[in-house]
């Protein structure tokens, strides 16, 4: 009888209260940290859609606010924020591609999610470092 209510006990789930100290101790995986990085993305993107919007309505409405975006785009503060959002998209954009193959079942056993998370992860730094590269003029 003791022995089945310590089976019984041992099956429940356990609740730990993590804190900082303890967050630090557990490894998260790749496909964690990519899920997170994914909705972190898609919530700057929506924060800074005003500020996209003005950038966007600049360079269109007329030669004067196209000059203006040019002196907006050429300080240094506005280009590592577009830096941000470039990747914040493109790593956003490499997720949602994963998670709709997720969706489909495809690459869902542990191993392959691992590889493709860590493919995305890398894939949007990559991306992001040549339109970067390309922002800062250096091609």
């Amino acid at each position: 009888m003791v022995d089945a209510q310590q089976d019984v006990k041992s099956a429940k789930p356990v609740y730990r209260n993590i804190g900082l100290a303890q967050l630090i101790k557990y490894r998260l995986p790749w496909a964690g940290k990519v899920s997170i990085l994914h909705r972190i993305s898609g919530a700057v993107l929506f924060l800074m859609l005003p500020f996209l919007l003005y950038l966007f309505d600049q360079s269109l409405a007329s030669e004067l606010s196209y000059q203006q975006f040019q002196a907006i785009m050429s300080h240094f503060l506005v280009k590592i924020i577009c830096l941000g959002l470039i990747w914040a998209f493109l790593h956003h954009f490499c997720a949602g591609i994963r998670y709709l193959l997720l969706d489909l079942e495809i690459g869902v056993e542990k191993a392959d999610a691992n590889r493709s998370a860590i493919v995305v992860f890398f894939l949007g730094l990559a991306l992001t470092a040549v339109v970067g590269l390309k922002l800062f003029g250096l091609y």
